[in-house]
């Protein structure tokens, strides 16, 4: 049976990679909710900021540097958020960075930092928070943001990919640990498509261009929409915008040939045609990158507003009504017959007048009556 959760104004809210992109944005949409937020990243000044900005509109907010990687900088954010607002409601494991490279031109040492940010930081978080709520006997929600490419892997980010792979499997696996124990904790997967933020800014790059997305790209607010919805909502799985769920789809029933179409669209979608990459390869894998910005520099075909799918998976109820409704005024529309029109009356006829006169006779000239008559 799915919990009940608290609404957002009485929440306490634990949202790692606040700093910058959509934990950022989750943040601000978050506070303004209501919600007491707790920030953690390792920007520590980009947190105080953040913290400031909240405290200063009225908000509710507490800053803890955390290396999501480090177990004990998780358990840290526990005892803090506890001290500072009572407990945790909802942990958002957001947290994260990307590589770009083909996989053997990785090193090793950095696609094992990227694990312990992507995957290893989402275990710590959502183990900490699980302990906290099941001691505490409150329901609560853990929210891990997963990827599309958490569900399709592409070339080019191969590392960052399988990294999304392990943390699908293992939310999986905690949700059903958790039925099974029948404790009121809710455990959501986030399917974000392309996002603006600034991810290919702080992504590790070993690729001759910077990384950039390309094609259509979703604002990072749709994705804090959905993240919010499951704080309130128990919802199993949420896909932002929908190319991620096309892209499920396609692998699962055409795998042969999405592996064709991503071979070539890896290569070019992810990399910028003018901007050469800079001779940093680590940017933000080992040391915190900028924070205090929500989006990114990308080169978008088409850049959304918001995500449609995100509010029909809101209210399944009400968008399958608005589709039948649709749908049936539709059907009704083609099938109505046109009305009958009048025949025309028939348009009148252009008539000449026509004067022949008779060749005169070989034996003298003499003149013949001529005819007068008319044709059409």
């Amino acid at each position: 049976m799915a919990p009940t959760l608290k609404p957002l104004h009485e929440q306490a809210i634990v949202i790692t990679g606040a700093s910058s992109g959509i934990g950022l944005v989750t943040t601000r949409m978050a506070a303004r909710a209501g919600a007491a937020v707790v920030l953690a990243a390792r920007n520590e000044q980009a947190l105080r900021d953040l913290r400031d900005e909240i405290v200063a509109a009225g908000g509710r907010a507490l800053a803890v540097r955390c290396d999501v990687g480090e177990e004990s900088d998780v358990q840290r954010v526990v005892d803090e958020a506890v001290a500072a607002f009572g407990g945790i409601d909802t942990w958002v494991n957001n947290a994260g960075i990307s590589i770009f490279g083909k996989t053997w031109d990785v090193p090793m040492a950095d696609w094992q930092r990227m694990v312990r940010t992507v995957y290893w930081g989402t275990v710590h978080g959502s183990l900490a928070a699980f302990r906290h709520l099941r001691s505490a006997g409150r329901p609560g929600a853990i929210i891990n943001v997963g990827s599309f490419f958490g569900d399709r892997a592409p070339a080019v980010q191969g590392t960052y990919s399988s990294a999304k792979f392990a943390v699908h499997g293992f939310t999986d696996a905690l949700r059903e640990e958790i039925e099974q124990e029948a404790l009121p904790i809710s455990v959501s997967l986030i399917h974000p498509g392309r996002i603006d933020t600034p991810y290919n800014e702080h992504a590790g790059n070993y690729m001759p261009m910077q990384p950039v997305h390309r094609g259509m790209i979703y604002p990072p607010e749709a994705v804090a929409e959905a993240i919010l919805w499951c704080a309130a909502h128990p919802k199993r799985d949420m896909f932002v915008g929908a190319q991620a769920k096309a892209a499920a789809v396609l692998g699962l029933v055409a795998p042969r040939l999405t592996d064709r179409l991503m071979s070539v669209w890896s290569f070019t979608s992810q990399q910028s045609r003018t901007r050469h990459a800079s001779g940093d390869h680590h940017r933000a894998l080992f040391e915190a990158g900028y924070g205090g910005e929500e989006r990114g520099t990308h080169e978008p075909h088409l850049l959304r507003r918001r995500s449609y799918y995100v509010k029909a998976t809101k209210r399944p109820g009400l968008a399958a009504a608005t589709l039948l409704i649709g749908g049936g005024l539709a059907l009704a529309l083609a099938r109505r017959k046109p009305p009958t029109r009048p025949e025309p009356a028939p348009r009148p006829r252009k008539v000449e007048e026509v004067t022949i006169i008779a060749a005169l006779p070989a034996d003298g000239p003499r003149e013949r009556p001529h005819a007068d008559f008319t044709v059409a």
